[in-house]
């Protein structure tokens, strides 16, 4: 008897903890689909420079990336896509605010174009990743493309449906989201590649990932600079 009700007391808990993943999955969806059914919000340009929103993953890598583009004046560390007010590193780490990690992208649309800024987006991760890129895991790390307005999001899907193309239809793991508000990360982690350059994750994962984008891409990178 004490068998079959450590038995059965082992299968409640199994079907609740399932119960509990279908209810937080079920949450996450709905979520998702609330946010995608907002209105975005465009931000004007100053003085001739626009801004775009990406999430790729650890931002370290994607300021950087970013950053090696000609066109691109700024590319700023923060936080995107989620239901909390003023997210924080450590509040985002947890999965629970639905923020990823973002950059913000100050740029020349003379030089470069946001088509090409979404290029850079998709030839610098890996695109069916969900969820994360590399060894960065969780919903904080999932990758989204914002628009501003319908041109953008035109723009996106067509992108979008270039890579189904090449990885197969239902692959590309990006959320396509209308913008509402980025906010600023902490200051430790502007520029924080460029700073930190021996930290162990930049060596083997922040550096690795740029030097491949900038191989595949060599006519958008920024001339006379060292990478």
């Amino acid at each position: 008897m004490k068998r079959l009700t450590t038995i059965f007391i082992t299968a409640l808990l199994f079907s609740l903890q399932g119960a509990c993943q279908s209810s937080n999955e079920g949450n996450k969806e709905a979520e998702a689909d609330a946010q995608a059914n907002l209105t975005p919000l465009e931000v004007p340009a100053q003085n001739g420079l626009e801004r775009a929103y990406f999430a790729s993953g650890c931002f370290w890598c994607v300021e950087a990336v970013y950053e090696s583009v000609k066109g691109v004046k700024e590319s700023i560390s923060g936080y995107s896509g989620g239901h909390t007010e003023n997210p924080t590193y450590e509040s985002s780490n947890t999965g629970r605010t639905g923020h990823a990690e973002a950059v913000e992208i100050i740029y020349d649309p003379e030089v470069v174009s946001f088509a090409t800024l979404v290029d850079v987006y998709f030839g610098s991760q890996n695109v069916t990743q969900v969820n994360g890129q590399g060894p960065d895991r969780g919903s904080q790390y999932r990758s989204i493309i914002f628009y501003q307005n319908e041109e953008q999001k035109k723009i996106i899907d067509e992108k979008v449906a270039e890579q189904e193309k090449i990885h197969g239809e239902g692959k590309v793991a990006a959320q396509i989201m209308p913008f509402q508000k980025f906010w600023v990360g902490e200051k430790y982690h502007q520029d924080y590649e460029k700073l930190n350059p021996n930290n162990p994750y930049i060596r083997n994962v922040s550096i690795p990932r740029l030097k491949r984008f900038q191989k595949k891409f060599p006519h958008l990178l920024k001339e006379n600079e060292e990478h």
